[in-house]
């Protein structure tokens, strides 16, 4: 099976390994501009910022909504970047549109088959992360149901399932790196941010990644994780974020 390679602007994700990053949630104009300014300068172009952000408490900071998506605009007119923001809901897909450059599923959207159908429509890469509890197979049909919109720039993200394990947030499933390179030909990134929900774990749980063949990670990063509206327990702050790049360099 040919493997696909999906461009983002002049990024070609499937040759050799990305690095992603940046903040769970966009939490402000200047935050967001002063986080990419220090990503951009480490090399790193692909930016994640959500706008929107699914949260299992309805209590929780839920991101800025179309405030996040002016300041995704602002960062973007400064620095040449390019922004993967989740999509939560079919009509909110216009808007994500018109701003970011790779539409994201969510974990807890992967079975929304309204909503893949939507983006299936799309003509913008589409990163689709595995369900909590989703098996390989399901996490693949979700897949289909966006390509059978017309739509095969997919990029698939392993971000840890659901397991009796208590310890890590969710149980990182490495071995579907290989699985899903044995059965698709879509790229696979893996997100270790989620994946374990433990700053300590990130750096190793990215190395086994690119080791077990992974087109690339995601990671949260943020300037004063003890300090983050959303996840920060499982968010990298500068100085770990420059070491996890050199390692990975080196790796």
């Amino acid at each position: 099976m040919d493997k696909k390679i999906v461009n983002v602007g002049d990024i070609e994700i499937g040759k050799r390994p990305v690095i992603i990053a940046g903040p769970c949630s966009i939490e402000g104009e200047q935050a967001f501009i002063d986080e990419v300014k220090f990503l951009y300068s480490r090399g790193i172009r692909l930016i994640r910022g959500g706008a929107y952000k699914p949260r299992t408490s309805p209590y929780s900071f839920q991101g800025l909504g179309d405030d996040g998506l002016r300041i995704i605009k602002t960062a973007k007119s400064l620095y040449d970047i390019y922004v993967v923001s989740e999509v939560m809901d079919p009509r909110d897909i216009e808007r994500v549109y018109e701003v970011c450059d790779v539409l994201q599923i969510g974990s807890r959207n992967m079975a929304n088959y309204s909503l893949l159908k939507e983006i299936g429509r799309q003509d913008k890469p589409v990163f689709l992360k595995r369900g909590m509890s989703a098996t390989i197979e399901e996490w693949l049909l979700a897949a289909e149901y966006i390509a059978k919109g017309g739509n095969e720039d997919i990029i698939l993200c392993e971000r840890g399932i659901r397991t009796f394990e208590t310890y890590t947030r969710n149980t990182l499933d490495l071995s579907a790196v290989p699985a899903v390179h044995e059965l698709s030909p879509y790229p696979v990134i893996v997100d270790p941010s989620h994946g374990t929900g433990k700053r300590s774990m990130i750096l190793p749980m990215s190395k086994a990644a690119i080791a077990c063949g992974a087109d690339g990670i995601m990671v949260e990063v943020h300037p004063n994780p003890e300090k983050a509206l959303s996840d920060g327990e499982q968010s990298l702050d500068y100085m770990e974020f420059e070491k996890l790049i050199d390692e990975i360099s080196d790796h």
